[in-house]
């Protein structure tokens, strides 16, 4: 019967049948949201995956083309980030408060300003990509085969910005089953493309590297296409009209001041693993790899971890926007306790099974120990980030990003690196130094976001 009853659930989460949760069974609520999210971001790793697949059969340089690109679109995934935290807090506060026409406006003046954004990434990346690429480090053979590819992709970065932005619209409307399936079209028909364009098929010619920046602007612009049709008919959660179609620059100001937050915790979760890397380089290829290798399994691994803290964030809104506090309170805690099983499951895998784990990236002796011994020391912080994880994305739902920022701040910038070149090198534990800083780190994280999560004060932050 308890199978039967989940499977129910299940299917009623893939169908999106429930778009608000601000009444009845919590671990219903949680399942109902989480479900799609997960899925979502499944299928969005599988893309990586599968387009880098592709390009590594035309070049060398292809592959450090997307990586040199990439490395310029995080500043691009930074914003959209944020703004798409902004905007699941104030929609799924106007949602709690049953008033899904602010909800609609709120959504549109989010879209303005990302259509403005990604308008000046776009020019820049039109007229300049050879000189991003230079400044990147490129060699001149390698701007002369993938400039074509930096310029595309830049230049249609509107696709992945609103891609971003309306999913979060979706979310913060408790309709995350809408979400999923748009990602699942545009990755799966980016997938699909991806062959085509690169090595031609038919009528079509090889486009080499550029064939992937063709068929990621097709295969999400079909998805932001798709998003607009939704979000403008009467089946939508909101329902952007006509009448909504005017510049509010309150509600502008309101969304861009939530969004510098989530742009800085973006910015300094990347830029400290990047800091790290330079650190583990110190120590030779192998570790570096064992630490990328094991960096991107854990990754993977704790999707799902992500989709419940993207519940908890719209469950926080909606019962904000309810006045139920107590009820969104209890649904962090709920949340966080589900994320703690489940990456305590995954650490206790990972502390049996790490080497065989490794070797499906990587055979290299070293490599597989030292990847190993990443993914058993940083899977023990990982079962107290399980709550930080949920309690950062509650606080973000709730429009408090800026006290997420600043915990993020102090605990990576001024804690979690100064430890690792400590450790590591002055203390001389060498690689193990680091990866005991990470899971020092994510475990102080959690403590101190549990702390200031009980003093209550997001309750009363007005979005």
């Amino acid at each position: 019967m308890r199978f039967q009853k989940y499977f129910k659930y299940f299917m009623q989460a893939l169908k999106g049948e429930q778009k608000s949760f601000v009444s009845g069974d919590i671990n219903k609520a949680i399942f109902m949201l989480s479900v799609p999210m997960i899925l979502e971001m499944v299928m969005e790793s599988l893309f990586a995956v599968v387009d880098i697949y592709f390009v590594g059969k035309v070049s060398v340089n292809a592959v450090a083309t997307v990586a040199l690109t990439e490395s310029v679109i995080m500043i691009i995934y930074a914003l959209a980030i944020g703004l798409s935290m902004a905007a699941t807090a104030v929609v799924s506060r106007r949602i709690g408060e049953n008033n899904p026409d602010k909800a609609a406006e709120a959504g549109l003046q989010a879209i303005f300003i990302t259509v403005v954004v990604s308008t000046v990434f776009s020019l820049i990346g039109i007229f300049f990509a050879k000189e991003i690429l230079f400044l990147m480090g490129g060699e001149p053979d390698l701007i002369a085969e993938g400039f074509g590819y930096t310029k595309i992709m830049l230049g249609g970065n509107i696709t992945v910005m609103l891609l971003f932005l309306i999913n979060a619209i979706f979310r913060g409307a408790g309709d995350a089953s809408i979400a999923m399936r748009v990602l699942w079209i545009a990755n799966g028909l980016n997938i699909i493309l991806d062959p085509i364009f690169i090595f031609g098929l038919g009528p079509i010619p090889a486009f080499g590297v550029e064939g992937a920046a063709i068929a990621t602007n097709i295969g999400r612009g079909i998805g932001v296409i798709i998003q607009l049709w939704v979000l403008t008919g009467k089946s939508s959660a909101i329902r952007i009209s006509l009448q909504h179609i005017k510049l509010k620059w309150q509600t502008i100001r309101n969304l861009i001041n939530i969004s510098l937050g989530g742009i800085g915790q973006y910015m300094i979760g990347t830029l400290s693993w990047l800091f790290l890397v330079r650190i583990s380089a110190v120590f030779g290829s192998e570790v570096l790899a064992g630490y990328a290798i094991a960096f991107r399994i854990i990754m993977f691994t704790i999707l799902p971890s992500w989709g419940l803290s993207n519940a908890a964030a719209t469950l926080v809104g909606q019962n904000l926007g309810a006045k139920f506090p107590d009820r969104a309170e209890a649904s962090v805690w709920r949340c966080a306790f589900f994320n703690m099983i489940f990456l305590a499951i995954i650490s206790l895998i990972f502390g049996i099974w790490a080497e065989w784990f490794v070797r499906l990236f990587a055979s290299e002796p070293e490599v597989v120990k030292y990847g190993a011994l990443a993914l058993r020391v940083i899977c023990c912080g990982y079962i107290f980030f399980a709550y930080g994880m949920v309690i950062g994305q509650s606080f973000n739902g709730a429009g408090d990003t800026r006290t997420p920022t600043i915990i993020n701040f102090f605990c990576f910038w001024m804690f979690e690196v100064p430890l690792a070149w400590v450790l590591s090198r002055t203390l001389e534990l060498g690689p193990l130094g680091i990866f005991l800083a990470i899971a020092i780190a994510s475990s102080l994280f959690a403590f101190v976001s549990i702390h200031i999560f009980r003093k209550g004060n997001w309750k009363t932050v007005q979005v």
